[in-house]
């Protein structure tokens, strides 16, 4: 299947043949799961969400401080 992320205005495709979460994909790309959001249709959807088919997510980086 193929997933597109896009990421600080960056489309990555990643590719995989057995279902995965959004936060094994993060791992993969080096992409600390505190520091984004995933969106999906408009909605955030949480990083275990397992993904077996074609799909595209938003990542929004959240900034925090004091």
């Amino acid at each position: 299947m193929k997933i597109e992320i896009v990421y600080q205005n960056e489309s990555i495709i990643h590719e995989s043949e057995n279902p995965t979460t959004i936060a094994s994909i993060l791992n993969e790309l080096d992409i600390p799961s505190s520091t984004v959001l995933a969106i999906f249709d408009d909605s955030i959807v949480p990083h275990s969400s397992t993904i077996s088919e074609d799909i595209k997510i938003e990542l929004v980086v959240v900034s925090s401080g004091g």
